[in-house]
């Protein structure tokens, strides 16, 4: 295998920018393709790969603890350098006669490698806190999970029902070269056999489909739409459920999808434009929005801020970047949001509390507790969690509650 230095040199800038400067794996490796249009597509999935492979198994290749920590801490564009090195040398492929690989012991890095496949936190590679947070509350489920997690996401998408079938979405995509398949208990996802940019496509452009990870598929349907319902969508961000919600809804009725943040709603406004999705309203949460909206809804979905860990496949350096005071201060937000946005319901109305954790502490234990302090107010359906080693998707749970 011939590397080549620029999109070596590609990787090691981009490596640098997340550890040292802290900005998200995703947007340093947009900034990084899109820095040089003369990269053709093997070029691209090169830089992207080789970055989003460090960053997962960032503490397994730290092999003599001689490495920049994630937190950001060490300097010099040297160190990048040698955990590249460590990268090659661990998958086999020659290192180029390059003077930063110039005092590389081979030998040691393979035998320090070996003795850290051992232990289960440097074999799987995360931070020692989130070890025993995951083994606390997942117990002898733990491996498993985190063993799933570090799996490359596979490409789902989910067919726009509002313009076709997915059978016709599968066919129009095949006649262009991409081949998908099908997912049993979901009507509208489709698996790309082979990873490819589906974005540049005219399919895409003209709304045709959305890129929606099977478990975040769930959590729509579990939300038990009719057509002409009055829907609030109160955590919507940049609207992924919302345009699935409208796609079941037919167009028709009402979904408000609410955010504390304007640009994620401007980005939903752009994304259900493309969708053709004509019923829903967006709507900034400001201090008073919650009580005007008291007993107006049919329909109530709370996918709740949380610490993502269900979706590390995807963000693999959200596990360096998360901090155990996050993940207890998010659970109050939670809860917050549990509590007062509940009562946008009417009386009969059902609601869905979501996450997109794999802890109980985040979901499970949250309904419970909801439900303990609420008593005789509401009625517990139905609940699903979605697990990466059991399912092979990303980790979600949903509950559905009816108000009584």
């Amino acid at each position: 295998m011939k590397l080549h230095r620029s999109l070596v040199e590609a990787v090691i800038y981009a490596l640098q920018q997340i550890f040292q400067e802290n900005r998200q794996a995703d947007k340093v490796i947009e900034y990084v393709l899109k820095s040089n249009k003369k990269w053709g597509a093997r070029d691209r999935g090169f830089i992207a790969e080789n970055v989003y492979e460090i960053v997962r198994w960032w503490r397994k290749l730290n092999v003599d603890g001689n490495f920049p920590s994630p937190s950001g801490e060490g300097s010099g564009m040297g160190l990048f350098w040698q955990v590249f090195a460590n990268w090659l040398i661990i998958n086999k492929i020659e290192l180029p006669k390059w003077i930063e690989f110039d005092r590389i012991n081979a030998a040691k890095i393979l035998k320090n490698y070996e003795e850290g496949l051992k232990i289960r936190k440097i074999r799987e590679s995360i931070p020692d806190w989130l070890d025993e947070i995951g083994e606390k509350e997942l117990g002898n489920n733990w491996d498993a999970e985190l063993h799933a997690l570090n799996q490359q996401a596979p490409v789902i998408l989910r067919t726009n029902t509002l313009q076709m079938s997915r059978n016709q979405l599968q066919d129009y995509l095949s006649a262009i070269g991409i081949e998908t398949e099908t997912v049993a208990d979901l009507p509208e996802a489709l698996i790309l056999k082979k990873r490819t940019n589906v974005f540049s496509t005219e399919l895409f452009k003209q709304g045709n489909f959305e890129v929606q990870d099977a478990g975040s598929q769930y959590i729509a349907p579990f939300l038990d739409v009719d057509a002409g319902m009055r829907v609030v969508d109160a955590c919507a961000g940049a609207g992924g459920k919302t345009l699935h919600l409208a796609a079941l809804m037919q167009n028709k009725g009402r979904i408000i999808s609410m955010d504390v943040e304007e640009w994620k709603l401007q980005e939903l406004k752009r994304r259900a434009k493309r969708n053709n999705v004509q019923n829903v309203e967006t709507r900034l949460i400001e201090p008073k929005t919650i009580k005007r909206m008291k007993d107006s809804a049919d329909r109530l979905l709370l996918d709740v801020p949380c610490s993502g860990l269900g979706v590390l496949r995807r963000n693999p350096d959200a596990k360096w970047k998360l901090k155990p005071e996050f993940i207890e201060n998010i659970k109050k937000t939670q809860y917050e949001i549990l509590s007062n946005y509940s009562q946008i319901l009417k009386k009969g109305g059902k609601m869905v509390y979501a996450t997109c954790s794999i802890l109980p502490s985040e979901s499970e234990e949250q309904v419970q507790r909801f439900l303990k302090e609420s008593p005789n107010q509401w009625k517990f359906i139905d609940e699903k969690r979605v697990s990466p080693a059991k399912d092979g998707f990303d980790g979600f749970y949903m509950a559905l509650l009816e108000k009584l």
